[in-house]
């Protein structure tokens, strides 16, 4: 009898998720061990959108159905590089497949980035998601705060610190996190952006929901709201571009008289910064005006604002951490690789090895749009597998999975499922998330512990 093929996937966010369901539906006798480092699935979703969003993070839900699969198998609490090495993954499986993400700040590189009271947007956001490993305390003490970005996670930040407590009082946060912002003493917060408004990379939706918060002004300086030859055969060829101008328009002429609301928003258009401000902590920042020329790209005038704010949140990208023992290229911030099969430093494929998702190419998209990638990279796992056959020995994914006795499995994660829920219900919401690691553990476990 011929053994099945066996593939393990790093990373049970999305993109390994995907990529598990993909292949999984293209190979009726594959079997599949997707390895989290973290004791509990689904990644980004989990620990990466605003809980604010239920809608998105019911894409749970669909990741859920997937790992229902008997040929899915679940190992969480397991890190590459400390538990097991790539090496080690290489030898026992047929095919391995990155699919990690993107997790750390791109850095903003202006003098003052690393004063207390600068942060980065996805220490900020993991924070308020409840990651393990984010500390448990965050100085949300500060009246008036700079956001630095023009996406989406910009977007989450600046909602997120703007909101009244009552905003989130239906969400999954952790009680620490609900404690932080019911102190929080927010007043005004800037988002500054390098671009004009035809440029921004916010999703129409995420725009709107920021000017949807209860006792939350949007002010918005009409004088940017002057569209240039550029940013109008922009609007004029992309729908969502036209929906955004005509949300920030709707605010650049409201009545400023009927702007009563305790807490407000200033969108700073053609403001690029320059440096942080402060000596022993952040006390404000200054930022160059810039201005687009005839094919909307960005100059610095040379004219310099400043602001007073007591704390900074830069959201001008994420990017990848190596994984140890696989190819890495630092500048672009990704594993380099071709069609998805992962390239060595002469450029050519190392068998049995691939990657997808953002540590592939980079953290552009949608969460959705990790499936075109899983696609690409499970057509060339099977296109190598058909060629070259089995790599591994029979059985030595199972001998390897059994030497990691304190991974957490299905049925452990299924158990802080279930305890996350019942603490929502205390709370009259769905679930309050689990942070402690111990505790996470404590409850994947429980089953083992009360035999």
């Amino acid at each position: 009898m011929t053994p099945h093929p066996t593939v393990a996937i790093i990373g049970a966010g999305p993109a390994g998720v995907y990529a598990a369901d993909i292949l999984q539906s293209r190979n009726e006798q594959v079997h599949i061990d997707l390895f989290e480092k973290l004791p509990a699935p689904y990644g980004l979703v989990r620990y990466g959108v605003s809980p604010d969003h239920p809608r998105i993070k019911k894409i749970q839900d669909a990741l859920h159905d997937v790992l229902e699969s008997p040929r899915i198998r679940l190992v969480c609490h397991v890190e590459i590089g400390v538990d097991v090495s790539i090496a080690e993954l290489r030898e026992a499986y047929d095919a391995v497949v990155i699919a990690t993400g993107a997790d750390r700040d791109v850095d903003l590189g202006i003098p003052g980035a690393e004063l207390p009271g600068s942060f980065g947007g996805a220490d900020f956001v993991a924070w308020y998601d409840g990651h393990p490993d984010a500390p448990t305390e965050w100085p949300l003490d500060a009246e008036s705060v700079a956001v630095i970005g023009a996406g989406n996670v910009a977007l989450d930040v600046a909602r997120m610190i703007i909101s009244h407590p009552e905003a989130l009082a239906a969400t999954d946060i952790p009680d620490h996190v609900e404690t932080a912002f019911e102190q929080n003493p927010v007043r005004d917060l800037h988002m500054f952006i390098r671009r004009g408004p035809a440029d921004v990379r916010f999703a129409p939706m995420e725009l709107r929901e920021l000017g949807a918060r209860e006792d939350v002004d949007v002010i918005v300086d009409p004088a940017d709201m002057e569209l240039d030859d550029h940013a109008q055969r922009m609007v004029a060829q992309f729908n969502q571009r036209k929906i955004i101008i005509r949300t920030l328009t709707e605010w650049a002429n409201t009545d400023p008289t009927t702007r009563t609301a305790s807490r407000r928003v200033h969108l700073h258009f053609y403001h690029q910064p320059a440096a942080i401000l402060g000596d022993d902590r952040v006390t404000g920042i200054e930022l160059e005006r810039t201005a687009p020329d005839e094919l909307g790209r960005i100059r610095g005038t040379g004219e310099t604002v400043q602001h007073h704010v007591g704390a900074v949140y830069r959201t001008i990208g994420y990017r990848s951490t190596p994984v140890p023992g696989v190819p890495f290229d630092d500048a672009a911030g990704t594993i380099p690789d071709q069609a998805g099969r992962v390239l060595d430093a002469t450029g050519g494929p190392i068998p049995g090895l691939y990657a997808t998702g953002w540590i592939r190419r980079g953290p552009v998209g949608l969460i959705g749009s990790t499936k075109s990638d899983a696609s690409e990279a499970v057509d060339s796992l099977l296109a190598d597998l058909a060629e070259h056959g089995p790599r591994a020995l029979p059985g030595a994914a199972d001998t390897l999975r059994e030497r990691l006795a304190e991974s957490v499995g299905w049925d452990g994660w299924l158990r802080i499922d279930a305890a996350e829920r019942s603490l929502g219900a205390e709370r009259g919401r769905e679930r309050t998330k689990i942070v402690h690691r111990d505790e996470l553990l404590d409850h994947a476990r429980e089953k083992e512990r009360t035999r």
